[in-house]
């Protein structure tokens, strides 16, 4: 077992595996993905500090359980994904390219006319499970203003690095990067 660093999050405690970004940088991999004790108490946690809003929307793949869970917490029926790739039933697809700390090459990010009509004139709460370099909520939010959504708040369970001197960004921790010894990085 390698390094790890003891997360507290929602009144649950996960050791997370630390993993090799760079040889001076390692972070901490939070995934919800499988963990429904998790899943289910950040939901409650966030939704407790989430602003009003008419319609939630997350980036595939891991805000994906996440966006399910708040949505079914709030007594919603609907819930949109940016997704990976234009799938065959998406008509009329708008995608934006994306960057991302923990995949290796350019991503691009989609929606399509279906979701960006549910979308137009509401007030949209961009939800996901980390927020960094914050390159994948960036290209959430501009799907949301192409689509003419409002974008009311940007939530996240963890933010990391950069994000956490962000105030426009509503979380429940902050993640720390560490060194490759396992030390945080200040």
């Amino acid at each position: 077992m390698g390094m790890t660093y003891p997360m507290h999050v929602a009144g649950l405690k996960r050791d997370l595996p630390l993993c090799r970004v760079n040889d001076n940088l390692y972070i901490g991999a939070f995934v919800i993905f499988g963990d429904v004790e998790l899943t289910v108490n950040c939901a409650r946690e966030l939704l407790k500090k989430a602003p009003e809003y008419d319609v939630l929307i997350t980036a595939e793949s891991k805000g994906i359980p996440l966006g399910y869970e708040m949505a079914r917490q709030s007594g919603e029926n609907r819930y949109l994904i940016a997704r990976k790739a234009p799938k065959l039933y998406m008509k009329n697809v708008f995608s934006v390219k994306v960057n991302s700390i923990t995949t290796e090459k350019q991503q691009i990010l989609c929606i399509d006319q279906d979701d960006a009509d549910y979308m137009k004139g509401k007030r949209v709460l961009i939800v996901d499970d980390v927020i960094s370099t914050g390159e994948s909520l960036k290209a959430v939010e501009t799907l949301v203003e192409q689509a003419g959504g409002n974008i009311v708040g940007r939530m996240a369970i963890l933010a990391e690095g950069d994000a956490t001197k962000r105030d426009d960004i509503i979380y429940l921790e902050k993640l720390p990067l560490f060194n490759p010894d396992g030390s945080i990085k200040e």
